[in-house]
């Protein structure tokens, strides 16, 4: 598993634009950055829609206004999902969506989890991560089945 201190790998992920879905690299998104990055295992998911990205855009102005450039929301679905759930969410501007469509992040960093049981098939973990231009400065993981440290509360905290 990526480690505080670690750099992100590069990667390839993809993102609805006005003009279709585009390729964009952790190079693009971290590279003179601080972003805070959260994960969950699946966009319209229980916990995912009632709270963890609802969390997130309900404290986007807060969370900015410690220095942040960025709050992604990644996920292994594709872009049209992440699309179609951020405007759902009415995330708007406040996250960006990133589609791990094939889980190559989720792998990169070693936070896969097998959600076969539940007809999930391999997704990510819950987590939250704050980066400082490519740098992992806090990696907040979740149990199994918790929702505790990946909040947008829990993040606050550690800004």
């Amino acid at each position: 598993m990526i480690k505080v201190g670690e750099k992100i790998p590069s990667v390839k992920l993809k993102h609805m634009t006005a003009e279709g879905i585009k390729d964009i690299t952790t190079d693009e998104i971290f590279k003179g950055k601080k972003v805070v990055l959260f994960a969950l295992p699946g966009a319209f998911t229980p916990t995912c829609s009632a709270k963890h990205l609802p969390g997130f855009v309900q404290k986007a102005a807060e969370i900015k206004g410690k220095g942040v450039d960025t709050i992604a929301c990644i996920s292994v679905n594709d872009a049209f999902v992440m699309n179609a759930w951020g405007k759902d969410q009415k995330v708007e501007d406040k996250v960006l969506m990133l589609a791990d469509g094939n889980g190559d992040f989720t792998r990169a960093i070693d936070l896969e989890m097998d959600g076969s049981g539940y007809g999930l098939g391999k997704r990510s973990r819950r987590y939250a991560m704050v980066v400082q231009d490519g740098v992992v400065k806090t990696l907040n993981v979740e149990n199994p089945g918790a929702f505790e440290v990946s909040s947008a509360e829990a993040i606050l905290k550690t800004l």
